[in-house]
């Protein structure tokens, strides 16, 4: 059976279709300019940086899941190198086939109770798709914040609700 990795699916796919749509409504200037505080140390980020920073929470995961390489994309993921809409997009195109090809690696969802060598420490499969989808839907909330003064409206999607449901399928609210 496969419903949890079903909605865990769905949630990942919703950060993609996110991202591609905040992408969407900046500008390349836009991309750059707003800058929001994260207080993890990493200092005043741009839309942009929030949004590649989501994007590489997922290729991280799901690279370390099949591959068991943990590596962090920061290298290939500078503003440097991602200065564009257009190399954004291609980027996320990137992460996209990499989470595809990790969700069909794993086969059911009583997969996800096994331990696996995370970054750090042994974690359950479960544990470490909910808290990457944690993670990356939260760098998204920063994107959307800092690009409120750019962009002229905002979803109204509750993407809380999305994340609840993929953690925990049952629940209707």
């Amino acid at each position: 059976m496969r419903s949890i990795l079903n909605a865990l699916d769905t949630a990942f796919l919703a950060l993609d279709q996110r991202s591609r749509g905040l992408l969407n409504r900046l500008d390349d200037e836009g991309l750059f300019s707003k800058r929001i505080k994260v207080d993890d140390g990493s200092g005043l980020l741009s839309c942009a940086e929030c949004i590649v920073r989501s994007a590489a929470k997922v290729e991280q995961t799901f690279g370390g899941i099949t591959t068991r390489l943990w590596d962090d994309p920061f290298e290939w993921t500078l503003p440097e190198k991602l200065g564009d809409k257009r190399s954004i997009l291609q980027y996320l195109d990137e992460v996209a086939q990499t989470r595809a090809r990790g969700m069909t690696f794993i086969r059911s969802d009583a997969e996800l109770a096994k331990l696996i060598q995370a970054p750090v420490e042994m974690k359950t499969l479960h544990e470490v798709l909910t808290t990457c989808s944690d993670y990356a839907h939260e760098r998204l909330d920063r994107a959307e914040a800092a690009s409120q003064t750019t962009c002229a409206s905002q979803p109204a999607w509750d993407w809380a609700l999305i994340r609840v449901r993929a953690t925990d399928p049952t629940k209707s609210e």
